[in-house]
């Protein structure tokens, strides 16, 4: 049974774990915070406005889940349909989207290792009359979204009819790599050579498409199926030699496709992120004393996806569990998991976005309006405490306007926590450019509002990728690391010159700065301050 919690005001989560209502520590091993614990954690939480936070939304394709709503859409159509939901992220402040490009051995590009996708035009392999990836890099970075796309690894098919592929399909033409499972079609994780053309599949897309990451979800092995067997005996009699266990063996697989991936994505383009969102829980604490105090199911035993290890070893740039659970939840409470994740992150500087259920919240399994915002702020509690939750990932696209029709929980979460934009979090480790502070041309009102107009310093190769305007009501001093002080963020456009009108400015005075900023969210100091 879920426990009802008390009512709880906008702060005070790591409080509620004194009286044992979340009892899980920021350290590996799982306990009750001690009371003057808490209280130091609640004590230095970071302010309500954050500067940096990934505010991100999935776009599912699979089955139409998302984008495009149907099959066999106009190309018009398709692409309104993906304007309409960045214009819904933008709407809520987010700053990136994770888009479903690769969903079933197929591609929403024109690849030369697998055929168009299914779910655009309603046949596989058909040319969809225009090329989706490249609108969407072109579409999203017109409005200072990042984009990381999203593939899944290993499913072929949502169904077992392999000849209901295409001829040319990797599938058909080397069915010995695949096998099927429940009602799908799987490449199989053991053979070396499949894994060869995963990578070079989702390679293609890295090396000619300016994406900003690569994303994938929980799917690795399948998920398990009651009375059925993964049919992979003889790949592991064959290659799986040096391993006891074919559990173990699987588990290797896996890390070894995680691994490489990893690294031919930065051999590739450097600055690419990649990131993961597995199941929410890893093992539970009554399996591995390393693990959550959790009683669900496990991803290192049910997928093979040693998630923790990948995080630890550095795989990943970040991680970001989906943690689909409410506050006070028996088997899987987010007031245990979200700590638990937070801690074995930041043992390696591996960011962490926690994945978001907003599909709870129509499905009626979120009853509390305020669910989601609350999850904000335990992240901002925990953030406050040295363990960083770097930022929340929403699903999905078109769960966020269905949500708010139902309690308005996403408004809560944008009203609350997105009143201003964010910059995405900087990774120290991805190749830096070192951009100049902009120079202030000029400033006035105009009847739109307030116009600024500034000048890139930086020359050609050093030039911003974007540029963040802060502003402050009255004369004097911006400061730039106060999140409320930042009120927009831009694209910077072909050339050196570039404006912005400030539509929201209050009347009277106002004094603005803008600084520059490289493709990895590095940031200069900001312009000489401009009053208007």
């Amino acid at each position: 049974m879920t426990q009802k919690l008390p009512p709880v005001g906008r702060r005070g989560f790591l409080t509620l774990a004194t009286a044992g209502i979340a009892g899980s520590a920021l350290s590996v091993s799982v306990g009750t915070l001690a009371p003057a614990q808490a209280a130091a954690m609640a004590g230095s939480a970071e302010p309500a406005i954050r500067k940096h936070e990934m505010r991100a939304m999935w776009i599912a394709s699979v089955v139409n889940i998302d984008w495009p709503s149907a099959t066999g859409l106009s190309p018009d159509q398709m692409r309104a349909e993906l304007v309409h939901w960045l214009d819904v992220a933008v709407s809520y402040r987010l700053n990136a989207v994770f888009i479903q490009v690769r969903p079933t051995a197929d591609a929403f590009w024109p690849s030369p290792h697998e055929p168009w996708s299914t779910y655009l035009t309603g046949t596989q392999g058909q040319d969809p009359g225009f090329d989706p990836l490249q609108f969407m890099v072109d579409e999203a970075h017109a409005r200072n979204l990042e984009l990381h796309t999203w593939y899944n690894p290993y499913r072929v098919s949502m169904d077992t009819n392999l000849d209901a592929l295409v001829p040319e399909h990797p599938a058909r033409q080397h069915p010995e790599w695949v096998w099927a499972y429940g009602p799908k079609l799987y490449f199989d994780p053991g053979i070396p050579e499949a894994r060869e053309h995963i990578y070079a599949a989702i390679l293609h897309s890295v090396e000619h498409y300016d994406i900003d990451g690569v994303h994938f979800d929980d799917y690795f092995y399948p998920y398990a199926i009651a009375g059925e067997e993964i049919p992979d005996a003889e790949t592991y009699a064959t290659h799986g030699s040096d391993f006891d266990r074919i559990e173990d063996w699987r588990r290797h697989n896996v890390d070894t496709f995680v691994q490489t991936i990893s690294e031919r994505i930065k051999q590739t383009k450097p600055w690419v992120k990649f990131g993961i969102s597995p199941f929410g829980i890893w093992r539970n604490s009554s399996t591995d004393p390393l693990g959550s105090d959790t009683g669900g199911s496990e991803s290192y035993d049910m997928q093979f996806a040693d998630t923790r290890k990948w995080v630890l070893e550095g795989w990943l740039d970040y991680i970001n569990p989906q943690i689909y659970w409410q506050f006070g939840l028996a088997v899987a409470d987010y007031l245990k998991l979200a700590p638990w994740w937070a801690n074995v992150a930041a043992q390696s500087g591996t960011q962490l976005y926690i994945g978001e259920a907003v599909y709870k919240v129509t499905s009626g399994a979120f009853t509390d309006p305020q669910e989601l915002a609350n999850h904000v702020d335990l992240g901002k509690e925990l953030t406050g405490a040295g363990t960083p939750v770097h930022g929340h990932v929403w699903y999905s696209a078109n769960q966020i306007p269905k949500a708010d029709a139902v309690n308005g929980a996403m408004a809560a979460v944008r009203d609350e926590h997105y009143t201003r934009p964010a910059l995405v979090p900087a990774m120290p480790h991805l190749p830096a450019t070192r951009v100049r502070p902009p120079r202030i041309v000029e400033a006035f009102r105009t009847s739109e509002g307030v116009a600024l107009k500034w000048i890139d310093a930086g020359p050609p190769r050093t030039r911003a990728t974007s540029f963040a305007v802060y502003r402050v009501e009255g004369s004097g001093a911006v400061d730039i690391e106060n999140g409320a002080h930042l009120v927009a963020t831009l694209r910077a456009s072909e050339g050196a010159d570039h404006t912005w009108i400030d539509a929201d400015a209050p009347a009277g005075t106002c004094t603005y700065v803008v600084t520059s900023l490289d493709r990895v969210w590095n940031e200069s100091a900001g312009s000489a301050v401009r009053t208007v």
